[in-house]
């Protein structure tokens, strides 16, 4: 009978836990059997690292949540080697080691591909990996003791550089251990770029920069360390007559073209910058009237001057609070969800046209209490009532990280552990509710006690904690949510003031700073660190102001720049040499044809001509045919990945013969309807479609092409001449209809 050791982690080491006793004979070499001249293998820094790189122990195989992969469960990444250690000695009554016959161990027939495995080869026979396994098995499969080498950190080499397009560059990750040694470990270590196509990377840290000019990075982990490999790929054009620098902004833009040697276009006309500006803050096309009179402006300060009546104007609020209430969850799932609903949405509209402080703004709907008549903010809680979901959401749209895959293990990515994530769900454990007189509607209190969480996992009791920040100690009567927003606005918070600043600049630019916006973290680098840096000072400074975020924005030539790319530009993704195209999003588009049209949308319970972008919740979706197809959100979830931003068929059908189309078309108050009986030439009347549609006059061959097709005489399908009223109307009709299915019409550009 043998007897094999397990050791449990605790803070002074490793240290005895259970002794097994099998009585089949020989399954384990007992301890005493190694080889004297023969290094000892360690689990954790040898065997975890090995099995980390071959794939086996992530998400998508072995550690599946849910009990792995046909029956073999490991922890994420080897975050707890305890619990790999058992799955992999005892599990499967003890089949998956043969200590007598290493080679036959299950573990390693299936890893090099000599038994069936759905996975593949993973270890290929004598290679450095299965030679370590075979090893270690045949040493007894221990775990490390206290007295073992510990592993502290990882060192990588180089961190940064500048690739040339094609270029190589060989990564060493060395890892530093607890005896002052220090041991190359790339061919242990995993690496992967944020970015293939514009660097790729070998399993064994040789990276390769492809033809795509920018910032690209390279993460490397080993043993829970991560690691990031930043490198520039200039382009290396000459950067010469850049457009003027009108503020912080552009100098940080500019500086960065100038680094990697990409030309930026050239500065949009005014009839450009007005159509993107109105869309951008107001959520809505220029009038005809907007439009003349800007182009009739001669002042040099004209285009501030826009921004500033659009920040004013309701639409700006309507706007930015349709996007605000989508992430926070107003959504109606019946009929008693309309009063807090309305009332949420007016709160946050009134916010915003305020320009109430955005700390001021967060602090109030994290501390929300009473009822959502008299204090509206607490229409969160009635969507978002579990305090695991009120950490995640919060951590991930207020502080741009996501936590939740931290509920059941270490972040993959990031520092944050089980009890980062239980220690910031303490901050809600003390939210009480109770149903209030409304049906549908709870009353939200601040329960008197001490605020904690426990790890459910280790059944610790965890006090608040602020993502690795200790907080002061809070009193029983004192709500924690208010300790936490007060976290946010400090100095000592390096993640709200950023994602935020890196959210509106997503809303202007198409792609962050930071990308995914919510995703911040080291092995997430923003491309252009320093104007992220100079754009969250800058805010801070500020007092949290929204509107002078966007102000900001707009004001800089970067904002300012054509879509068009220069011969340099085209491939440029990331560092805004350009203005880059986006589609409209669907209440933007239903609302810019109603414009066009000279129509508006119908909604129930809504005064008639409320546009589609001041909708309260997502109950409208169900509808409005034209809301589902172009990707309204429903108001699921806190990533505004919930848009959809991509075209499809269903889209395109819908442009071209849609009945809530056609109606629009031929509306008998509609534009085409309208013009036709304005006693007006061709020409006047092609312009103000134009106008409507573009923000600008057609040019000549454009012009050319409608007045031949309206001049065209119209036959029946019986090929009689229609009347010339009715022809004039449906001519115009198709005008109208044709300029709202071109992409000038269907991009913000």
């Amino acid at each position: 009978m043998n007897i094999h050791r397990i050791y449990s982690t605790k803070s002074s080491g490793y240290i005895s836990l259970f002794y097994i006793f099998f009585g089949i004979s020989s399954f384990f070499v007992h301890p005493g059997s190694l080889i004297a001249s023969e290094p000892k293998i360690s689990f954790v820094n040898d065997v975890i690292p090995v099995i980390t790189r071959a794939g086996c122990n992530m998400g998508s195989c072995h550690a599946k949540a849910g009990g792995g992969q046909n029956g073999f469960q490991l922890s994420l990444f080897g975050f707890e080697p305890l619990e790999d250690l058992e799955s992999i000695v005892m599990g499967s009554r003890g089949r998956r080691l043969l200590a007598t016959n290493p080679e036959a161990s299950l573990l390693l027939m299936k890893a090099s591909g000599q038994m069936p495995h759905r996975g593949g080869i993973r270890l290929p026979k004598k290679s450095q990996g299965y030679e370590i396994i075979k090893t270690w098995i045949t040493q007894g499969a221990l775990m490390d003791t206290s007295a073992d080498v510990k592993f502290v950190a990882m060192e990588l080499i180089p961190k940064k550089g500048v690739l040339q397009r094609g270029q190589e560059q060989q990564l060493k990750a060395m890892a530093h251990y607890s005896d002052g040694t220090i041991h190359d470990v790339t061919v242990r270590a995993l690496f992967e770029s944020n970015d293939k196509a514009m660097a790729e990377v070998t399993e064994n840290g040789l990276v390769k920069v492809l033809d795509i000019p920018g910032k690209v990075s390279v993460m490397v982990r080993y043993q829970g360390n991560v690691g990031v490999y930043n490198a520039a790929i200039p382009l290396g054009a000459p950067v010469e007559n850049l457009p003027p620098e009108k503020n912080f902004v552009d100098r940080a833009v500019f500086l960065n073209l100038k680094e990697l040697g990409i030309p930026p276009s050239k500065i949009c006309d005014d009839a450009t910058f007005l159509r993107r500006v109105t869309l951008d803050i107001g959520g809505r096309l220029p009038t005809d009237d907007e439009a003349k009179n800007f182009f009739a402006n001669t002042g040099a300060n004209k285009r501030n001057q826009v921004i500033e009546d659009l920040l004013k104007s309701p639409d700006y609020a309507d706007y930015f609070s349709s996007k605000w209430t989508a992430v926070l969850k107003n959504r109606r799932d019946d009929a008693s969800d309309i009063v807090s609903n309305f009332a949420f949405n007016a709160w946050v509209r009134d916010s915003l046209l305020a320009n109430k402080p955005y700390d001021q703004f967060v602090r109030e709907l994290l501390g929300a209490t009473g009822k959502v008549i008299g204090n509206p903010p607490v229409a969160w809680y009635k969507r978002v009532k579990d305090p695991k979901e009120q950490i995640e959401d919060v951590a991930q749209l207020f502080l741009g990280v996501r936590m939740q895959c931290a509920q059941c293990h270490h972040h993959p990515f990031e520092r944050w552990s089980q009890d980062d994530y239980y220690s910031l769900a303490a901050f809600f454990s003390q939210v009480g509710r109770k149903p209030s007189g409304t049906r549908g509607e709870d009353l939200i209190f601040h329960k008197r006690g001490l605020a904690v969480a426990t790890n459910i996992k280790s059944g610790v009791a965890l006090k608040p904690m602020a993502l690795g920040d200790q907080v002061a100690a809070i009193e029983a009567d004192q709500d924690p949510r208010l300790r936490l927003a007060d976290w946010m606005k400090s100095p000592q918070n390096p993640f709200f003031a950023k994602a935020l600043v890196n959210r509106y600049w997503k809303h202007f630019f198409q792609r962050g700073l930071i990308e995914p916006e919510d995703d911040i973290r080291d092995s997430n680098p923003p491309s252009n660190p320093e104007l992220l840096a100079a754009l969250e000072k800058h805010f801070i400074q500020s007092g949290f102001d929204l509107k002078d975020l966007v102000r900001v924005i707009t004001r800089s030539n970067t904002y300012q720049l054509v879509s068009t790319p220069n011969k340099y530009n085209s491939g440029d993704r990331q560092n805004y040499s350009r203005y880059y195209p986006r589609r409209l999003s669907a209440e933007v588009l239903l609302d810019s044809i109603d414009q066009i049209a000279g129509t508006h949308t119908d909604f129930a319970n809504l005064p008639a001509g409320t546009r589609a972008v001041a909708l309260p919740d997502n109950s409208y979706n169900r509808s409005s045919p034209f809301l589902r197809v172009f990707g309204r959100p429903e108001g699921e979830s806190v990533c505004e990945c919930e848009r959809v931003q991509s075209s499809s068929l269903a889209q395109s059908l819908h442009l071209i013969n849609a009945a809530d189309i056609r109606s629009k078309l031929s509306h008998p108050e509609g534009r085409a309807e309208k013009l036709a009986k304005e006693k007006l030439p061709l020409e006047d009347k092609i312009n103000a479609v134009y106008l409507a549609a573009f923000s600008r006059l057609p040019s000549s061959v454009e012009l050319k092409v409608a007045l031949d097709y309206l001049n065209a005489p119209v036959v029946n399908s019986a090929g009689q001449s229609v009347d010339a009223q009715k022809a004039a109307r449906e001519n115009l009709q198709d005008l109208v209809w044709a300029l709202i299915n071109t992409k000038e019409f269907l991009f913000n550009h």
